[in-house]
């Protein structure tokens, strides 16, 4: 069988060089008199290798679901920026609403026919007492 150093079981199984010296430390993976790790004691340890392909595969599903994940978040700050657009167009109608209303009821005000001064109003209507007068006293209150 073919014998590999840490480095080389490293990255064929795709873990660090610290992870191989835990296995080889706790006695689950055995290391030769030469250093080397024998493959069939690899294979015992860690299974089959996986396949340069499936990596490459993993990654590439992953990049996929990833563009997909991208164009539906796009799409979400896309409708997003339309209801923002909207919602300020509304905004803006409003406050011209208003401001010709504003408009309106201050041009109307102006067209208001001002109180006359000896006109009360219900407001500053005070109760004042009348000072009856006998025509016959001429015009003596009693």
């Amino acid at each position: 069988m073919k014998k590999l150093s840490v480095s080389e079981l490293a990255k064929l199984y795709g873990y660090s060089r610290q992870a191989i010296y835990a296995h080889i430390n706790k006695g689950n993976l055995s290391k030769g008199s030469d250093g080397l790790i024998d493959f069939s004691e690899a294979l015992r340890v860690f299974g089959e290798p996986q396949k340069k392909e499936d990596t490459v595969n993993q990654s590439q599903s992953i990049n996929s679901q990833n563009l997909t994940e991208v164009d539906l978040l796009k799409r979400q700050v896309d409708i997003l920026e339309k209801q923002l657009n909207q919602a300020i167009q509304r905004e803006n109608q409003s406050l011209e609403r208003e401001s010709f209303y504003q408009e309106q009821i201050e041009a109307m005000q102006r067209l208001l026919e001002a109180p006359k001064a000896n006109m009360t109003t219900f407001t500053d209507q005070s109760f004042k007492q009348d000072i009856a007068t006998d025509p016959q006293d001429g015009g003596a209150p009693n």
